[in-house]
C-alpha cells in the first residue's frame, strides 16, 4: 500500500456539535491513504465518548486536552504529530465532498506550492455558497510612509453553480484554516504558527510568513468543502464559543498582528475594535433576547444583555487563563491516544507539549 503523503490536523473551531458529521465525511469522501490526528480540546463527554470510539474503529491519533485551546494552539499539537510531506489544517465543523484531498495534494506536486487552499464554501446546505476563492493578504505603504495590511476575500456569498467554471487554479496571497494544505518542509523555515494569535487574522498572518520565506501559495478550485458556522447547537458549546470570540482574544490576536507585521492603527484596525463581540451578540445574545421577548423590542433587550454579557466574557478569559497557568506551573501535558491500528503507521512521538 502507498505511504500517504498526508497528515490530516482536525482541530477544534468555534464549537463541537458538528464533530461526528465533520469526521465522518472525510472518511467517507477520502479515497487516498492519509493519516489523521484529531485534536480534541475539552470536548464534552457525548463527543469525548464518540472521538475515543472512532479512533478505536477507524485507527487514528487523538490528542485530547482537559483545557480548552485556541486555534494556533491545537494545530501545533497537531503538527508536532507530522511526519508526511504535506500536512492538512482543517476544523472541526468542516464538511469535504469527494475527491478534496487527492486535488489539493494534486495541485502542490504539479506546481511546487508550500500552501494549497480548496474553493471554500459556507452554510447548509453544503457546496453551494462560496465563501473563499482565494484572496489578498499584503502589506503596502501609503504616502505618509505608513506600512498598511490589504485583505480580501475573492467571490464570498456568490453561488458555486455560477462560478465555478470561472475558477481556475492559481496563484494567491491567501488560503484560510478553515482547511488548508501546507509542505510540512515551510514550518523548517518559518516556524510553528504563531500562537499569540489567539483566534483571528491567524492566516492571514501564516499566509504572508509564507510569502515572507518564498513559499508560493495556490488556490484549488477541484477541491471543494464547506464550514458550517454556528450558532452553538447545544448548551455544551457556549462556554468554549464564547471563549474562542471573546473579546480579549480578538484584541490580543489584532494586536499581535499590528506589532508583528509594524503596521499603523488605522481604519482596518479600527474597524475591528468596534465589532469586537460581534459574533457572541449575533449568534447568542440576539436570538436569546427575541425568545424572551417574541421579537417585540428586541433590539432593546439585546443591547441591554450585552452589556450585562461583557464581564461575564472577561471572567470567562481571565478564569481560562488562570487554568493555562496552572498547567504550565506544574506542567501538565497533553493526553496523547493511539488507536492501536495507528500506531505503527506514526512516526514515534516525542513528548507531548505542554499546555501553554
Amino acid at each position: 500500500m502507498t505511504a500517504p503523503l498526508v497528515t490530516v490536523v482536525v482541530v477544534p473551531r468555534e464549537r463541537f456539535s458538528c464533530a461526528q458529521r465533520s469526521l465522518e465525511s472525510i472518511y467517507e469522501h477520502t479515497k487516498v491513504p492519509f493519516h489523521l490526528v484529531y485534536v480534541d480540546g475539552n470536548s464534552p463527554k457525548t463527543v469525548r465518548r464518540y472521538l475515543q470510539s472512532a479512533a478505536q474503529s477507524k485507527g487514528f491519533e487523538l490528542i485530547r486536552t482537559e483545557c480548552y485551546l485556541h486555534p494556533n494552539q491545537a494545530r501545533n499539537l497537531g503538527l508536532a504529530r507530522v511526519a508526511t510531506p504535506y500536512v492538512v489544517f482543517i476544523d472541526n465543523d468542516v464538511i469535504v465532498s469527494p475527491g478534496w484531498l487527492e486535488a489539493l495534494v494534486d495541485c502542490a506536486e504539479a506546481t511546487g506550492a508550500s500552501v494549497v487552499g480548496p474553493l471554500m464554501c459556507q452554510h447548509d446546505p453544503v457546496h453551494q455558497e462560496i465563501h473563499f476563492a482565494g484572496g489578498e493578504s499584503h502589506i503596502w505603504m501609503d504616502k505618509t510612509g505608513r506600512y498598511r495590511l490589504r485583505e480580501k476575500m475573492f467571490c464570498q456569498g456568490q453561488a458555486v453553480a455560477e462560478m465555478r467554471h470561472q475558477l481556475r487554479r492559481q496563484p494567491t496571497e491567501l488560503a484560510e484554516f478553515h482547511c488548508v494544505l501546507v509542505r510540512t518542509a515551510i514550518f523548517a523555515q518559518i516556524g510553528g504558527l504563531d500562537e499569540a494569535m489567539l483566534n483571528t487574522k491567524e492566516h492571514l498572518d501564516f499566509c504572508m510568513s509564507v510569502a515572507q520565506a518564498g513559499g508560493i501559495i495556490y488556490f484549488e478550485p477541484a477541491a471543494l468543502v464547506t464550514y458550517v458556522p454556528g450558532p452553538p447547537l447545544e448548551w455544551s458549546d457556549l462556554h468554549y464559543y464564547m471563549l474562542r470570540w471573546s473579546d480579549a482574544w480578538t484584541l490580543a490576536s489584532l494586536h499581535r498582528l499590528r506589532d508583528k507585521w509594524g503596521l499603523a492603527e488605522d481604519g482596518y484596525f479600527q474597524s475591528k475594535y468596534k465589532k469586537l463581540g460581534w459574533r457572541r451578540y449575533g449568534t447568542i445574545i440576539a436570538p436569546f433576547a427575541r425568545s424572551l421577548t417574541l421579537g417585540i423590542g428586541s433590539g432593546l433587550v439585546a443591547r441591554v444583555l450585552a452589556r450585562l454579557e461583557r464581564p461575564l466574557n472577561r471572567y470567562l478569559t481571565d478564569r481560562h487563563r488562570q487554568a493555562q497557568q496552572k498547567h504550565q506551573l506544574l506542567p501538565v501535558a497533553a493526553d496523547v491516544y493511539h488507536a492501536p491500528s495507528a500506531v505503527s503507521s506514526l512516526a514515534p512521538a516525542s513528548s507531548a507539549s505542554p499546555i501553554l
